[in-house]
């Protein structure tokens, strides 16, 4: 191991503890034993599914209970936005100085979207019981403070981890807190494996199926789709260059966890608001409640609905054939038996579209394989599609970095 690799690994242990540590931190003016009782009984809800990504903040309701899910939110809204405003395109085009103030446009909105986040939090929390000792506005304030503080030091955090440490920071933080709720995960198998109807050998077949699930990450994720590209030979700066061949590198999943992310949420938001709501609402409120249940035809349905819909959006916003197919016209770059131009952008076009579907096949798998298992086969252990996929896809990024740092740098250390 390098001197370098030694302190970016340091460096990254580190900002993990920092961040463990504030998700035990209670916000001040909160009853944790009311609290406890009315998070158990939201906890299938979609409390329980952010409680899981912000690594028992929520819980807990520490001061990192809103974790960085604000600023991925903004960076998502962003990114949508660039797509279809002519001057943040313009901003996107100007070089590293407009990619700068492009950056700043998430941590602007980041602020706006945890503050409100944060102050509805606090009028949930005076509106659930006994919750709040001393509700009033100071409450509020003092909660929004808190909360938003919170996230905007969790992304300069991530950001000092992107830059000083091993792996993506962001990713990180969301790994460790998905990590760091897997030992109360398994300890209830245990129990329930000792204690319930489920017996050891049962539990042992069941455990079959997550293997092969994060099996079927890894291979996907590494999985690439190669459209060949040939260069002709061209003189560059006095220097002619010989033909070259290469390839553009797909991913089959372009879209990444973005779309069981956004899913998980919608299906889930009816029953939350009945849960934390005193009345129970009109008769077709509560049929719609029930059959968005888990494991129900309903939810199944509608969640595979939005999964599929939210990989073709989201990939439709992050690749663009038209502007693949300019630079490779512009290098001298050509796809075998494709004419330059708008021939070669249909055709990527097509070929992203088959990648596409089968991205969203396999998010859709990823997705239905932890379901049936906790339905159908009543799993003792439950861990959704996106947490493995993001806990995978950091593993297999931290890997890379690793490799990198142990290729670059020389192996007695720095030379001086």
């Amino acid at each position: 191991m390098t001197p370098e690799l030694a302190r970016r690994i340091a460096f990254t242990l580190g900002a993990l503890l920092v961040y463990r540590l504030g998700t035990y931190i209670p916000l001040p003016g909160i009853d944790p034993n009311v609290w406890e009782q009315v998070f158990r009984s939201q906890a299938s809800g979609i409390l329980g599914m952010f409680n899981m990504f912000a690594g028992g903040s929520i819980h807990r309701m520490a001061i990192f209970a809103l974790n960085i899910m604000p600023y991925i939110s903004a960076s998502v809204i962003i990114q949508l936005l660039t797509t279809v405003s002519p001057q943040l395109q313009a901003l996107k085009k100007e070089g590293e100085a407009g990619r700068k103030t492009l950056n700043q446009y998430p941590r602007y909105l980041t602020v706006l979207l945890a503050a409100l986040q944060s102050y509805g939090i606090a009028v949930g929390l005076e509106s659930a019981g006994n919750i709040v000792s001393d509700p009033g506005m100071f409450f509020r304030l003092s909660t929004a403070i808190t909360l938003t503080g919170g996230t905007i030091f969790l992304v300069w955090l991530s950001e000092q981890i992107t830059l000083r440490g091993i792996g993506n920071g962001l990713a990180l933080l969301t790994f460790a807190g998905l990590v760091a709720e897997m030992p109360h995960s398994f300890a209830s198998m245990i129990i329930v494996t000792h204690q319930g109807p489920l017996s050891a050998e049962r539990a042992s077949l069941l455990a079959i199926p997550w293997v092969a699930l994060v099996g079927l990450v890894v291979f996907v994720e590494l999985a690439r789709r190669r459209v060949p590209v040939e260069f002709a030979a061209r003189n560059l700066g006095g220097r002619l260059l010989p033909a070259q061949s290469s390839h553009l590198s797909l991913k089959l999943n372009t879209a990444g966890v973005i779309p069981l992310v956004f899913a998980s949420s919608l299906p889930l938001l009816p029953s939350t608001f009945s849960s934390l709501s005193a009345a129970k609402g009109p008769e077709w409120f509560q049929w719609i409640t029930t059959q968005l249940g888990h494991g129900r035809p309903l939810f199944l349905a509608l969640y595979l609905a939005l999964i599929v819909f939210f990989a073709f959006m989201y990939t439709a916003f992050v690749v663009d054939p038209e502007h693949a197919a300019d630079s490779l016209k512009k290098y001298g770059g050509v796809i075998p038996g494709i004419e330059p131009g708008e021939p070669t952008a249909e055709y990527l076009d097509r070929v992203v579209s088959y990648t596409t579907c089968i991205g969203s096949v396999y998010l859709a798998a990823i997705f239905l394989i932890p379901e049936i298992l906790v339905t159908h086969y009543q799993s003792p252990f439950y861990l959704d599609g996106s947490s493995v996929l993001i806990m995978v896809c950091t593993v297999l990024d931290i890997e890379t970095q690793v490799r990198g740092q142990s290729l670059t740098e020389p192996p007695g250390g720095e030379q001086g």
